[in-house]
């Protein structure tokens, strides 16, 4: 009969313990979630050869969009992109597709002149841009950068248009 009086409040103490651990292991991913990044310092090139740095893109608002033309959700997703690009680019946004090191170049060449794409494309030949982005490996990739050169979004996949609309019209105003 006393062993079944101690484990009601074991039982408690476990479960106090345990309940514990979750808050403080939800509290560090919300952290980690919300932790502020900054943009690194890196420079793009166009296909033009043209060079972009961070610092240009200061007090802009920048989608970074990592992609190839081997990827199906990549070429899926450029034409909700470019209605991106075109629907925000008069109030300031920048957009950089960086095709990813193992895309060959002739392909993104042919992709961006097949689909007369808009905005600024970028190679990334020896992989330095997706490994200063924090190793990015999948695609599609995409960040946003506000105008103080903060990361304010990742997605990884297609991201949902509408709340990323929703998440430009407030970064552009701001």
């Amino acid at each position: 009969m006393q062993d079944n009086q101690n484990a009601a409040p074991r039982k408690r103490g476990s479960l106090v313990i345990l309940l514990l651990v979750v808050a403080v292991i939800a509290m560090l991913g919300y952290a980690a979630m919300t932790k502020k990044e900054n943009m690194p310092d890196v420079t793009f090139t166009d296909l033009q050869g043209n060079k972009i740095t961070s610092q240009d893109l200061r007090g802009k608002v920048t989608i970074l969009n990592f992609w190839a033309t081997s990827c199906v959700t990549c070429v899926k997703e450029m034409p909700d992109l470019v209605a991106t690009y075109n629907k925000f680019n008069a109030q300031g946004l920048e957009l950089i597709a960086v095709a990813m090191s193992y895309d060959p170049p002739n392909y993104v060449l042919n992709f961006v002149e097949t689909r007369q794409l808009p905005f600024t494309i970028s190679l990334d030949p020896k992989g330095e841009l997706a490994q200063a982005f924090g190793d990015i490996k999948l695609t599609p990739t995409t960040l946003v950068v506000d105008k103080q050169g903060q990361v304010i979004a990742r997605y990884v996949g297609e991201p949902d248009f509408a709340a990323l609309h929703r998440l430009l019209e407030k970064a552009l105003a701001a």
